[in-house]
């Protein structure tokens, strides 16, 4: 009967300890003189009465023991407990008693015991004990005696009551501990199964976007014959993974494989890689800004935004978005991108220090044009035209110049046109494989006025393949097939000395340009290497304008003739002289020019050059450019390096501290001295000299900054290009359905995919977890 009537008042206390370790602790001191409130019974019967009426109040006893039900006895060890005098000899608390008595707690404070059990789980009619009272037991000398202390509170019924009820406390709390560990695991094996089930689907949607594979089919539907990549890879994965089986096959609204899904899984991890991006950015502090617009299948302009910025000892140009231009004035533009470096956070106002567009006036105009309106908001952000525009419009210019250069890549057009029809490239092949049977047939390439690479590969293409083309010329000539073999016969004769001549000369000419060309197009290239290579170049057509060279291109043009089997020699008629100029001296000709016995003039060659020397000049003349006098004073392989004029210019426009940088030069040259005398490697480049100078960054702060405008000042505005192939790749005629926000967001994965494929996984669940509203699904 007693032990059931205990149990019950187990329950009441069970079910007060919420409220128990809840409740606002109330000190030692407060507690002293307060004793239980409600009616104290003889019977334990009393108990609901006394239950339902005695409102919860914190033991007695000193604050440094136990205050609740869940804290457990406090049982301090220590072997210097205080000694009292009891008797003759002094006593103190032993910490081995705890062993026998696992109920006694000990207080430091009162130097006294108490016990927990009567403490915390008497019965409210229980009689009073001193191991339940403020000051406790501290009778040492009677701790172990069998008619009291310890002992003969053991045997006390209200304690053995007491012990009972913590025993099922902690039996109830062992049964309630073990359901929310079985209810913990459970949930734990969900969200595990969730959150592997979450990763695959974005592993699958990561993979075809960095692969440019289309996900989505016309028809999804449980029939349907091709339901896309997607899901057919999924699928796939399904056969070798049961979870992805159940998950797939389980509760229709909670596949998480519908198109919007899709589209929050990609921006997810399109916001994880701009993240990574920008956090980089900050942390250089200065970058600039690279955008151009082109036109998707859809006949939208698309404007790619690309930053530059230097990080980790390399110059990076990291792709941010695509932006549907609804407005393409400079007004809407400049709004578009301004927008774009405020959402991601980063500080335009101050930190951007360049911006690189094509030369279209839309861009750089100096009044209201998109570099202008920008350069309103941002003073620092000067803007610098696309060297590699520069360079094609050099080669166009150069060209154009020229009526008998326009009239040869005329030709040129004109032959693969020629070759292009279904007829003749069935010919043309066959006469390749004849002439060159260890050979791969080559295609004649089409020309572009905005690619002048093509036109190198076009120049190389037909001076391989020349004795080819000839062959396929005159076969089709003598066909006598009509408008084919007039064109054939009219082609035929316009391939003289002088074509192949031009024809040599810009395979030459076209050659150097297109490894500036390439190199104008790294995303590392800085200003400084980009100044040296244009005046490498420029050099280098100035080298050729001598008698040897022009030899040695003599030389070659014969070769070529003679594998060709065209004469070098110009038969010409001379013009007879008029019978009224019989008595007459002709000292010289009106309107006629006579060709050098060759046919190629040298003066023809030497117009070539100085045309495209002439053009370099004007294009990438920045002589009276502050800026970029600048950025060379800090180039290792300029004439002017470290030079403190053009630095000082160069500061006084990014508002530097002018006295500290020219203290700065002075101690940056001794430490580059006592590199010399060491025999250690100097820096021969910008970027070389910025990697030198971080070290430093702390004491020779202004030069390292400037140092950094100079490497992330833009040199082309290349990686948008790049941007626009995997555009084309992206959006296919098959695809010009897609959103923009899903356009971009798979342009970020696929451009950016070396970031992409790097994401941890976890981190991703986590942070889809979070953006995700809906709740169908278990994931954290």
């Amino acid at each position: 009967m007693v032990g059931s009537i205990v149990f019950m008042y187990y329950f009441y206390n069970v079910v007060q300890s919420k409220e128990e370790s809840e409740n606002t602790e109330i000190s030692a001191s407060d507690q002293d003189d307060e004793e239980p409130e409600g009616p104290v019974a003889g019977d334990p019967t009393d108990l609901f009465s006394a239950a339902s009426s005695t409102p919860f109040t914190l033991p007695k006893g000193p604050g440094d023991i136990s205050r609740s039900k869940e804290q457990g006895p406090v049982q301090p060890s220590s072997t210097n407990f205080p000694r009292t005098q009891h008797g003759m000899r002094k006593r103190s608390f032993q910490s081995s008693w705890y062993k026998d008595y696992s109920w006694l707690e000990y207080s430091v404070i009162q130097d006294s015991s108490y016990c927990f059990a009567c403490r915390h789980f008497s019965l409210p009619n229980a009689p009073d004990s001193v191991f339940a009272s403020h000051s406790g037991f501290c009778n040492w000398k009677k701790a172990l005696y069998k008619e009291s202390g310890f002992k003969l509170h053991s045997k006390s019924e209200h304690h053995v009551n007491a012990m009972y009820a913590w025993s099922q406390y902690k039996r109830g709390n062992e049964g309630n501990t073990t359901m929310l560990n079985s209810i913990n695991a459970n949930r734990k094996q969900v969200v595990e199964e969730n959150r592997h089930y979450i990763k695959t689907i974005a592993d699958v949607l990561l993979l075809t976007a960095t692969q440019n594979i289309a996900q989505r089919g016309h028809r999804e539907s449980e029939d349907s014959k091709n339901k896309g990549n997607f899901l057919a890879i999924l699928n796939e994965i399904a056969k070798h993974d049961p979870l992805i089986e159940k998950k797939l096959r389980g509760c229709g609204n909670a596949k998480y494989t519908s198109h919007q899904i899709q589209n929050e899984i990609l921006q997810c991890l399109a916001e994880m890689v701009q993240t990574e991006i920008i956090k980089e950015v900050k942390e250089c502090e200065v970058f600039s800004v690279i955008a151009d617009e082109t036109k998707d299948l859809q006949k939208k302009e698309q404007m790619s935004v690309v930053v530059r910025y230097y990080y980790n000892g390399v110059i990076h140009e990291s792709f941010l978005c695509f932006q549907a231009a609804e407005s393409l004035n400079a007004a809407g533009l400049s709004e578009m991108i301004i927008n774009c470096l405020e959402k991601h956070g980063l500080d335009y106002r101050n930190n951007l220090v360049g911006q690189g567009y094509d030369g279209a006036s839309v861009m750089s105009g100096k009044h209201s044009g998109v570099s202008a309106r920008i350069q309103s908001n941002a003073r620092f952000a000067f803007y610098v035209h696309c060297n590699a525009h520069c360079l094609n419009l050099v080669l166009v210019d150069a060209t154009k110049a020229v009526p008998e250069v326009v009239d040869f890549f005329a030709l040129l057009q004109q032959l693969y046109n020629f070759v292009s029809g279904s007829y003749v490239h069935l010919r043309w092949l066959d006469v390749q494989k004849e002439l060159y049977p260890a050979e791969q047939p080559r295609e004649l390439q089409a020309l572009s006025d905005t690619r002048w690479a093509c036109r190198y590969k076009a120049c190389r293409t037909m001076k391989d393949k020349l004795p080819a083309v000839l062959r396929l010329l005159q076969d089709i000539a003598l066909e006598r097939n009509g408008e084919r073999s007039v064109e054939a016969r009219g082609l035929l004769l316009q391939i003289d000395v002088q074509f192949l001549g031009l024809l040599v000369t810009f395979c030459k000419v076209l050659g150097d340009a297109k490894c500036l060309s390439d190199m104008l197009q790294s995303s590392t290239l800085d200003l400084g290497r980009a100044t040296d290579l244009v005046g490498a170049l420029r050099d280098t057509f100035q080298d050729y304008r001598n008698e040897k060279y022009f030899d040695e291109l003599w030389k070659e043009v014969e070769e070529l003739a003679e594998k060709s089997k065209i004469s070098v020699k110009i038969d010409r008629r001379h013009p007879r002289l008029s019978s009224k100029f019989l008595d007459s001296l002709v000292m010289s000709s009106i309107g006629q020019r006579k060709c050098d016995d060759e046919g190629f003039p040298r003066s023809l060659f030497n117009q070539v050059l100085d045309c495209l020397i002439v053009e370099l000049k004007r294009r990438f003349s920045k002589k009276n450019c502050e800026i970029m006098q600048g950025v060379q004073s800090l180039n290792p392989k300029s004439a002017t390096f470290l030079n403190v004029e053009p630095l000082i210019a160069f500061g006084q426009i990014f508002e530097s501290d002018l006295d500290d940088l020219k203290h700065e030069v002075h101690q940056a040259k001794r430490l580059l001295d006592q590199r010399i005398k060491s025999d250690l490697d100097t820096p021969s480049t910008l970027l070389d000299f910025l990697v030198f100078l971080e070290p430093y960054q702390e004491v020779l702060r202004e030069l390292f900054k400037l140092c950094k405008i100079a490497v992330v000042s833009p040199v082309s505005t290349a990686s948008c290009e790049r941007s626009f192939s995997a555009l084309k790749l992206i959006k296919t005629n098959l695809r010009t359905t897609m959103a923009d926000a899903r356009l971009s967001h798979i342009g970020i994965l696929s451009i950016e995919s070396r970031r992409a494929l790097g994401l941890n996984m976890e981190d991703f669940v986590t942070y889809f977890a979070s953006s995700h509203n809906n709740r169908r699904i278990l994931l954290l």
